[in-house]
C-alpha cells in the first residue's frame, strides 16, 4: 500500500469551502466541483448532524465488546458476504485497497486488509469496529452511501471532516429481501494522487460484488419459497439473472431484490402482489416456466405491455410431514458432544453447525490440549464429507525441507531423495473430505503462497509437475499462536490470513469452562470415581487442558481396576498446587515437621504428589515422614 503525502486541497481550503457551503447553499461557487450528492450531504452534516467543518476528528473505533454486538446481529449476512469480500479483495488487494462491509449503522463488522499496516489503517478508521456513519463521520463513503441509499465514491476532499481528506472510498448498499438497507461493502485507500475518474473501475467492481452479495442473501432467505429469475436477454436467465423475486405459496410477492425493487415497483410496493399483477397471468400458468423449458421459450411480457422478460421459476422443495425448521436448528451430534454445557462453547458449536457444508475455510484457535483437532473432526463428521477422507497435517512436525514434497506431492525423481514411483501429497490424499492443517503458524512463508493457490484456484501442483490437478476440500486450520502478530511480524501472509479465518473458533481453556464436571462424568463412560478424588479434579488448573485431562484419566482407569477411581490411582499431575512454602526448592526439609505435615494434607496424603513436588525420591519422604512421626491417617508404619 502507498503513502503519499500531499493532496490538491489543503485542510484549511477544505474547511472554507465547506464553510462556504453551509452559508450559502449547495450552489455555493467554491464547491461546484464537487458533485451535487457531496454538496447535499455537506449541508446535511451541518444542519442535520451539527457537525462543525472546522473540527479535525480521528475516527471512532468501538470497542471489542461492542463490536461483537454488532457482528453478532447480523452473523448470519456475514457468513454469506465473506465469500464475496474475498474475492473483491483477490481482485483488488495488490492496488492498494483495504475491504470493509459494515452494517445499516455504518460499523465495520468484517475487514480484509494488509495488517502491515494496521496502525495507519486503524488511525485512519479503515478497519473493523470503525463507526462511518454520517452523523459520526460526517461526508465519506459508508454514511453517504447509507444516508442516499445509492453506490458512490467519496474522494479526497469530497469528504467533510478535513481529517480524511487524503482517503478515497468507494461504496455500493446491499439491500434485504424487503428493501431494506442492511449493509454497505466498500473498498479504501489511504491515500491517493489520481483523480475521481481513477476510480471508475472500482465503484463498478463494488456495485457487482454488492449485487452478488444481497443476491445470495435473497436465495438463502427464501430457499423454502418459489424463486422468480427474470432477465432480459434468455442466454444469461439461469447464469445471470437481472431481477429476483420470491413468491409464497398464493403466488403474492414475498421478497426481491434491489434491482427487481426499481425496474417493477410501479406507485405501489411490490411486497404483497400477485403474480397475476405482474404479468397479466393466473398463478396455475406459472410451470411454464420452470427450468425444464428453453429459455428462450420462457418469455413473458409484463402487465400493461411495455416490457418483454425471461422467466424462470423453481418450486419450493418439498417439504417432510414432520415440520422442518426445528430440525434444521438442531446441531449435529458429533458437534453436540464437543460440550457438556458450557456457555461460550455452546455458542461456537451453534455457530459452526450452521457452516458444516459451506466451503468457507475455519480458523481454530486455542491453548495447546483444548481440542482443536476433536473439533475439526466433529465438522466433518457432521458434514456431507463423511465419507471422505479426515486428513490431519501437523505443520510443526514435518521438516521444513519434506513439507512442500508432503503436502503437494511430487512426481518421480523429482529431486535429490524424491521416491521413483512419486507421492501423490496429503492436500490430494484429502480430495473430496476435509484437509485439517494444524499449527498452522509453522508452516514455512514459501509455501504458504502456494497453500494459497490451492484455496483460491482449489487446484494443487505437485513439485516437479507443470500441469495442476483439481482438488475439492474444506480447510480447517487451527494454531495456539497469535497469528495476527505473526501477520505483523512478515511471518505469515496477511492474504492467507484472511482467507483461512474465513470463520472464526475460539476454544476456551478447560480451566474457563463451567461444564468440567460434567466433561468428566462423560469421559469416564459410567465408571464411578469417589467425591474426593472428583474434587481433586476440579481443582486442578488443567495447563494441558483436554488432552491432560484425558490422559489422567486413562491413566487413573487402568489402575483403579473395576472399582471406582480413587484419590490413589490419580498421577501426580492431576494433583492441585501446593502450599508455596512446600514446593519444589522451597520445600519441608528447611520447614521442620509442620511444612511437611501441611504438604501432606494439602495433597490429600498422595506421598508420591508430594515426593515429587519436592523434588524428591518417596522412599527420601517416607524416611523423612517417619524421623517426624507422621503417620498417613488410617495406615501404620
Amino acid at each position: 500500500m502507498q503513502h503519499h503525502s500531499s493532496t490538491a486541497t489543503s485542510p484549511h481550503q477544505h474547511i472554507a469551502t465547506v464553510m462556504q457551503v453551509a452559508a450559502d447553499g449547495v450552489g455555493a461557487q467554491a464547491a461546484a466541483r464537487h458533485e451535487q450528492v457531496i454538496r447535499d450531504s455537506w449541508l446535511r452534516c451541518v444542519q442535520q448532524h451539527r457537525l462543525d467543518p472546522a473540527r479535525m476528528q480521528e475516527a471512532v473505533i468501538l470497542p471489542q465488546a461492542r463490536l461483537r454486538e454488532h457482528q453478532d446481529q447480523m452473523e448470519a449476512l456475514l457468513q454469506i458476504a465473506r465469500h464475496g469480500l474475498e474475492s473483491l479483495y483477490s481482485k483488488v488487494a495488490g492496488l492498494g485497497y483495504v475491504v470493509l462491509l459494515t452494517d445499516a449503522r455504518g460499523v465495520t463488522v468484517d475487514f480484509l486488509g494488509d495488517l502491515v499496516f494496521e496502525p495507519s489503517l486503524r488511525k485512519a478508521g479503515l478497519y473493523l469496529g470503525a463507526d462511518w456513519s454520517e452523523h459520526h463521520a460526517g461526508t465519506c463513503g459508508v454514511g453517504t452511501c447509507i444516508s442516499t441509499g445509492q453506490a458512490l465514491t467519496v474522494h479526497l476532499d469530497d469528504h467533510f471532516d478535513a481529517t480524511h481528506i487524503p482517503l478515497t472510498c468507494t461504496t455500493a448498499p446491499v439491500y434485504d429481501s424487503a428493501g431494506q438497507l442492511s449493509a454497505v461493502l466498500d473498498i479504501s485507500q489511504l491515500s491517493s494522487q489520481q483523480p475521481k475518474e481513477s476510480q471508475h473501475l472500482a465503484l463498478q467492481l463494488v456495485k457487482m460484488h454488492a449485487h452478488d452479495i444481497e443476491n445470495a442473501a435473497f436465495l438463502h432467505r427464501h430457499r423454502h419459497d418459489w424463486v422468480l429469475r427474470l432477465s432480459h436477454a434468455p442466454q444469461f436467465l439461469d447464469v445471470q439473472p437481472d431481477y429476483l423475486l420470491a413468491l409464497d405459496a398464493n403466488g403474492r410477492v414475498v421478497g426481491h431484490n434491489r434491482r427487481a425493487q426499481l425496474a417493477l415497483q410501479k406507485g405501489e410496493p411490490l411486497l404483497g402482489m400477485g403474480f397475476e399483477q405482474l404479468f397479466g397471468l393466473p398463478f396455475g400458468q406459472i410451470g411454464r416456466f420452470v427450468m425444464t423449458q428453453p429459455s428462450d421459450q420462457r418469455a413473458v411480457m409484463l402487465a400493461g405491455g411495455q416490457q418483454l422478460l425471461f422467466l424462470s421459476a423453481v418450486p419450493p422443495p418439498a417439504r417432510p410431514v414432520a415440520s422442518a425448521p426445528r430440525e434444521e436448528r438442531r446441531v449435529p451430534a458429533p458437534l453436540a458432544a464437543l460440550s457438556a454445557g458450557d456457555a461460550a462453547l455452546d455458542r461456537q458449536v451453534e455457530r459452526v453447525a450452521r457452516l458444516v457444508n459451506t466451503p468457507i475455510s475455519l480458523l481454530i484457535t486455542g491453548e495447546t490440549g483444548s481440542g482443536k483437532e476433536y473439533f475439526a473432526k466433529a465438522v466433518h463428521t457432521a458434514s456431507e464429507r463423511r465419507s471422505r477422507p479426515f486428513v490431519a497435517v501437523n505443520c510443526a512436525a514435518i521438516p521444513e525441507h519434506l513439507i512442500e514434497s508432503e503436502l503437494f506431492g511430487h512426481l518421480p525423481g523429482s529431486f535429490s531423495g524424491a521416491s521413483p514411483k512419486g507421492k501423490r501429497g496429503l492436500i490430494a490424499e484429502a480430495d473430496g473430505g476435509t484437509l485439517f492443517l494444524d499449527e498452522i503458524g509453522d508452516m514455512p512463508l514459501a509455501l504458504q503462497a502456494r497453500l494459497l493457490r490451492v484455496l483460491s484456484e482449489r487446484e494443487v501442483l505437485p513439485v516437479g509437475a507443470t500441469r495442476p490437478v483439481p482438488v475439492n476440500i474444506r480447510v480447517i486450520a487451527a494454531t495456539h499462536a497469535p497469528l495476527e502478530q505473526l501477520v505483523l511480524a512478515g511471518r505469515f501472509r496477511d492474504d492467507l490470513y484472511y482467507r483461512l479465518k474465513g470463520a472464526h473458533i475460539q476454544l476456551p481453556p478447560l480451566r474457563e469452562r463451567s461444564d468440567l464436571g460434567a466433561m468428566i462424568t462423560r469421559l469416564l463412560g459410567g465408571r464411578a470415581i469417589v467425591p474426593a478424588a472428583l474434587q481433586r479434579l476440579l481443582a486442578h488448573r488443567w495447563p494441558g487442558n483436554l488432552r491432560e485431562l484425558r490422559n489422567v484419566l486413562d491413566y487413573a482407569a487402568s489402575l483403579c481396576g473395576d472399582g471406582p477411581i480413587d484419590l490413589d490411582d490419580l498421577p501426580e499431575l492431576a494433583v492441585a498446587r501446593l502450599p508455596v512454602r512446600a514446593q519444589a526448592g522451597e520445600g519441608a526439609h528447611g520447614k521442620g515437621p509442620e511444612a511437611l505435615l501441611d504438604a501432606l494434607r494439602a495433597a490429600q496424603w498422595n506421598v508420591s504428589a508430594v515426593a515429587r513436588a519436592m523434588g524428591l525420591s518417596r522412599m527420601t519422604l517416607y524416611r523423612r515422614m517417619k524421623r517426624a512421626g507422621i503417620v498417613p491417617p488410617n495406615r501404620v508404619m
